[in-house]
This record gives structure tokens, sequence and C-alpha cells, in this order.
């Protein structure tokens, strides 16, 4: 049987490793692998295969495959990224309202105020503003 040495890695998957070794360098044994080597881990083994993935990165072969099979899953971003599910609100439906504003004074002074809109100003103060100008 034919042993290959690390040497003759391809360059992405000895990379690869090299940043599963570092990252166990510096955490205990037993520590959750963290997403983004998860994602580098389940790319890897779609391009140079899931046995050999699993092997040289130390990974167990069939949680990495659980991974693999994962439908609906972006694997080269982490699943930190951002909200999963996003509930949208129904804006509530108010019919638009028309109204028809005609005012005449002691003097003959006519103000005719038309409205087409979803919301109502202050008509009493627009009124009693319009019509102090006008006097």
């Amino acid at each position: 049987m034919k042993h290959r040495s690390h040497s003759q890695l391809p360059a992405k998957l000895a990379d690869g490793r090299q940043q599963f070794e570092r990252w166990r360098s510096q955490h205990k044994p037993y520590t959750h692998i963290p997403e983004p080597l998860w994602s580098l881990a389940t790319e890897l083994a779609r391009e140079f295969g899931l046995n050999r993935t699993a092997s040289m990165m130390r990974l167990d072969y069939y949680g990495l495959k659980k991974r693999l099979e994962r439908p609906g899953l972006d694997d080269t971003s982490p699943a930190t990224d951002g909200p999963s599910f996003l509930e949208l609100l129904p804006v509530q439906a108010t019919p638009a309202v028309e109204c028809t504003i005609e005012c005449q004074n002691a003097a003959g002074t006519q103000i005719r105020i038309q409205f087409k809109s979803q919301d109502l100003p202050d008509l009493t103060g627009l009124c009693g503003e319009l019509w102090s100008r006008h006097q």
C-alpha cells in the first residue's frame, strides 16, 4: 500500500490542515470547533472528498458528512451572519379620507380646504390659523 506524504497535499488542503492545527494548539481538547472552520472543512470535503478531508483535518467522518448533507445551508458563510427568520408586520390598511371644509365669515370672506389623505392634520388648529390671517 502506497502512503502519501503531507508534502504532496494540494495547497488548499494543506492550508486547511494548518488552520485546524493552529486552532487546536490554542484551545483545550473537546472544545467545539467554530463555524468558520466547519465551513472550511465542508468546502474542502466537496473539493477533495469526504474521507480525505476528515482524515487530514482530524475530524469525525460522520460529523463532517452530516454537515455536508444539511439541506439549504450555505457552508461558505457562518450561520451567525444574520437572522434566519424575519417577521414583516402588515401595515394597517386605512382607507383614504376625503374632507372638504368651507368657511365664510360675516364680511363674506370664504375659505375652502380640501384633503385627501390617510392622516388628517389638526383641522381646528389649521382653520383657526388660516382664518386669523385673513382678518
